[in-house]
């Protein structure tokens, strides 16, 4: 059983005390999709531009995010398996990212997990300006575990 709206916001925006220093927010939280933002203000690097670290973390929390809003987080947990990031241009705005599992991979990812104690899953995600402009790319592996 996914969680309630507001405490997987209050977990994706506030559990990790770097996450919530960032000021990372979730703007959609729903079974199978979460966009997310990162803003500029406040993560800016020596030039100006939003930095890498910054982007690193919006390519990685919505894996955890979707986790929470589509599986039972009583009986699972996520970890990151793997993480890579293509950068693209220069992001000198706030930056949002919107990952997405179906109904079908949902049932595959918890199917998985219950016969194995564990499943994994893919996200390729584009982080994207407000202009719609693909700032980075990256693919994450993650894995679902049985508590």
């Amino acid at each position: 059983m996914p969680m309630p709206t507001e405490l997987v916001r209050q977990l994706t925006e506030e559990q990790i005390a770097f996450v919530k220093r960032s000021g990372l927010k979730a703007e959609i939280l729903e079974p199978g999709h979460v966009r997310l933002r990162m803003p500029f203000e406040g993560n800016q690097n020596h030039i100006g531009t939003l930095y890498a670290g910054a982007l690193f973390t919006l390519a990685e929390v919505p894996g955890g995010a979707l986790f929470l809003t589509s599986f039972d987080s009583r009986r699972f947990y996520p970890i990151v398996k793997e993480m890579n990031l293509r950068f693209r241009r220069p992001a000198t705005g706030d930056i949002t990212v919107a990952a997405r599992l179906d109904q079908a991979e949902i049932a595959r990812i918890q199917q998985e997990a219950e016969a194995n104690g564990k499943a994994d899953y893919c996200l390729e995600l584009q982080l994207l300006d407000a202009s719609g402009e693909v700032v980075a790319e990256s693919r994450g592996l993650y894995q679902m575990r049985a508590q």
